[in-house]
């Protein structure tokens, strides 16, 4: 059945630690690709401090409802505190940082 779907201008190539892959006839298969090729270099910037802090104030508002127990609003607390502690070490990491 997978050969009636087989391209006399591809060829399977075996590559070691990933999945069999198809190439064109007469290439070489992508070994390595690093984040940097496809334009991601590690960091959201301004954009990525907004999302956080945006995702931190609508977990607080979470809080707001008519539950009863209590024991969800120390999640709650738990989850925003720690989201916030990031975005403040990474505000710090990027100050500090020697490049630029």
């Amino acid at each position: 059945m997978t050969e009636a779907f087989h391209s006399p201008s591809t060829q399977r190539v075996n590559q070691p630690g990933r999945e069999e892959g198809i190439v064109r006839a007469g290439s070489h298969p992508v070994e390595h690709e690093s984040p940097q090729d496809w334009g991601w270099h590690g960091e959201t910037g301004k954009w990525g401090q907004i999302g956080g802090w945006l995702a931190t104030i609508v977990i607080l508002t979470y809080l707001i409802g008519n539950h009863e127990g209590r024991v969800e609003d120390l999640w709650l607390y738990a989850i925003a505190g720690i989201m916030a502690l990031i975005l403040i070490w990474d505000l710090r990491r990027k100050k500090t940082a020697w490049r630029r």
